[in-house]
This record gives C-alpha cells, structure tokens and sequence, in this order.
C-alpha cells in the first residue's frame, strides 16, 4: 500500500510538471511568432519598396517612350522632306522627259509651267506648288523673285493677303537657268476659308511684274 501510494504522489507531481513546462512552452510560443512577424514584415514598409520600384521602372519607361517618340518624329520629318524631294525630282524628270520627245514647247522667256493650290490634310492648311520655265537658245540665269497673294472669304468678307515668305520674311527669290519648282503650305486663321491664289513674277530691280497668273482651289 505504501509503495502505491508513492507511486501515485510520483506521477501526480510528474504531471503537474508536465503541465508547467507545457504552459510555459504555449507562452513562449504565442509570444515569439508574433516578434518574429513584426520584425520580418512591415506594411508601410513593403508598400514603400515596391511604390520605389514601380516609380523606377514607370520612370525608365516614360524615358524609353520619349525617345521612341522623338526618333518617331525625326523620322516622320525625314519622310516629309524626302516625300517632297521625291516628288520634286519626279516633277523635273517628267518635264525634261516631255521637252526632250518635243511633246512640250517651251516658249522663249520666263514662263509658268504649272501653278496648283490644294488644301491639306491638317486643319487651315493648304499647299501650292508653283513651276517655272525659261526658254530661248542659250539664256541666262533668270535672277528675279515672286509674290503670293491668298484671296480668302473671313467672316462673309473677301480680303486679299500677301503671303510672306518664312524665309526671310521678303518676296521668294528665285535663280536658275531652265527650270525652278517652289512647293511650300500656308495656315489660316480657323474662321478662314482660301479661295484662290495668285503669283507675279518680278525680274531683278522691275517693279512691274513680267507674269501673274491666278489658280483656284483643287477640290
């Protein structure tokens, strides 16, 4: 009986150790995940790393997107001119091509060959291309210049204004021997509607123009 009821005292107090080590062990427990969590993952925290990273790469997008756009437009400008180049030489060739075949007779002097005036794709833009031709057996360089004057409908009234030449801000000089080719564009104001366009032809120190010629608008 003795022996029994040692036994029984020796397992109640392993028990109850039991019990303390493993409440002591569920303390520490519930404790440490909850340090360990703070100390590895801050909310703000991350936010504010992956808010850097996602301004870096939106930064080094915009740039990439600034210089496509930039190479985009030098390209788009390089095509315009060598569109207008192009067409330029095509215009010249054509000419010479119908002068050589005795097709097109070249009167002796200056002359207009061809003077058109056509609207845009872009808004109150319009282009004119004006040519011109000199004749004879062996002449001399042509040294003269040209004015252009936009007859436009404003506000239901009809004005006549002189086109300056972006240039030099003067009259449009011209200089060669058997063939000169101009193409340039204007703009108006939005309410403004070009109607027509007229060109004279001065030679060197002649206040009196030796052409003028008028064009309507190509629909």
């Amino acid at each position: 009986m003795l022996a029994i009821i040692v036994v029984c005292l020796l397992l109640l107090l392993l028990s109850w150790g039991m019990y303390e080590v493993g409440r002591s062990s569920a303390g520490e427990m519930s404790a440490v995940p909850h340090n360990k969590l703070g100390g590895s993952y801050n909310m703000a925290t991350c936010l504010q790393k992956k808010r850097a990273a996602l301004c870096t790469q939106l930064a080094e997008l915009t740039r990439q997107f600034q210089m496509i756009q930039a190479a985009n437009d030098n390209l788009a400008k390089q095509t315009k001119l060598l569109s207008k180049e192009n067409n330029r030489l095509k215009e010249e060739l054509d000419f010479f091509e119908h002068v050589m075949a005795g097709n097109t007779k070249i009167n002796s002097g200056i002359s207009i060959h061809h003077f058109s005036l056509k609207k845009d794709i872009n808004p109150g833009v319009y282009r004119y291309t004006v040519s011109l031709v000199q004749g004879g057996q062996r002449p001399k360089d042509f040294n003269g210049s040209l004015k252009f004057f936009v007859n436009l409908r404003q506000n239901d009234q009809t004005k006549t204004v002189l086109l300056a030449n972006k240039n030099t801000k003067q009259n449009f000089n011209v200089n060669f021997k058997f063939y000169h080719r101009i193409e340039e564009s204007f703009k108006v104001p939005p309410d403004s509607v070009v109607e027509s366009m007229k060109v004279q032809v001065f030679e060197q120190n002649d206040a009196q123009a030796k052409l003028t010629q008028t064009v309507e608008l190509s629909l």
